[in-house]
């Protein structure tokens, strides 16, 4: 039986990977998790928690765990991460560390893995690597073949983590799966994320802070999607790629915030702050490579999560 590492696995999108690999595949899994303030354990269902036979729950550091607290893997899937933007910018150094340092620790154990039995190292990136589309780069989508212009320490370091990732495999022919994907919704974000902190301010009749004019454009894919994708991508036999995974559902900031003002059936307060520093206006991912392996596929549309959640 094949063992796997899901690194973040108590977290907002690493949870629900955890739950499909558990109950797509007969693998050991081992989750490890800082259990920082955006995860949290009981996102991961009890009935996976309570399996001892094929889940083991580590709380740790992904920077400090060696391969002797492990059992031999057949994959490490590393959803670790620093990843709130303005946290970024507030104090680049936990980026720096998690994002970059960790991904280090993460491939070195991957080297000390046997071969006969590893068969791939996955990095779960984002489209923000690709920096503002709509100032760098005069095309209306990214390929995977685009440069690289991150805009935050987040994503900087998160292109950082792609580079280890590429030269672990040049150097020592370790297998990879490079994902970049756009914004995730679905149950249990976390209330600092832009979806939950609208409903919130919405339902408690408080003013919806929006960056700048609001028209910053994001795709979004519902996190069941993104992971069954992933775990298809992770499964397959092709080696050391990278996809980028998105939906086609592009919308404004504001659009977003008139969708959920549908659903509650309540006025939107929105307060215009001042924008965030080195704020990308738009996001937009080709996924013709991703299409190309797997056909085309029906999304879960964003307006029926939001109608969801709404209670109406």
């Amino acid at each position: 039986m094949e063992n796997i590492l899901i690194t973040g696995g108590a977290g907002f999108i690493g949870s629900r990977f955890v739950q499909h690999i558990y109950d797509a595949t007969n693998y050991n899994i081992t989750v490890l998790d800082k259990l920082t303030y955006a995860a949290d354990s009981d996102r991961i269902p009890k009935n996976i928690k309570e399996d001892e036979n094929r889940f083991n729950l580590v709380v740790g550091d992904i920077c400090d765990i060696s391969s002797t607290d492990l059992p031999p893997l057949s994959y490490i899937v590393n959803f670790a991460a620093e990843s709130h933007v303005d946290n970024s910018i507030s104090d680049g150094r936990p980026f720096v560390r998690s994002n970059i340092e960790g991904v280090f620790n993460l491939l070195e154990i991957a080297k000390e893995q046997p071969k006969s039995i590893f068969r791939k190292f996955v990095q779960v990136s984002t489209d923000e690597v690709y920096g503002d589309m709509e100032d760098l780069h005069g095309s209306p989508e990214a390929t995977e073949s685009f440069s690289l212009k991150p805009s935050s320490y987040y994503s900087a370091s998160k292109a950082a983590a792609e580079m280890l990732v590429l030269a672990a495999h040049r150097t020592f022919d370790l297998p990879y799966l490079i994902t970049r994907c756009c914004n995730n919704f679905g149950p249990g974000q976390h209330a600092e994320k832009f979806l939950p902190t609208v409903f919130e301010s919405m339902r408690n009749n408080r003013p919806i802070p929006v960056y700048g004019d609001g028209l910053q454009v994001r795709e979004w894919i519902h996190t069941d999607d993104h992971v069954r994708i992933m775990a298809d991508l992770m499964k397959s036999s092709y080696n050391s790629e990278t996809y980028n995974i998105g939906s086609g559902f592009s919308y404004t900031n504001l659009e977003v915030i008139e969708k959920i003002s549908e659903v509650l059936d309540m006025p939107a307060n929105i307060e215009y702050v001042s924008d965030r520093l080195g704020h990308d206006r738009k996001y937009a991912l080709d996924c013709k490579k991703l299409t190309a392996y797997r056909g085309d596929r029906i999304f879960t549309p964003l307006e029926v999560f939001l109608q969801s959640e709404s209670g109406n």
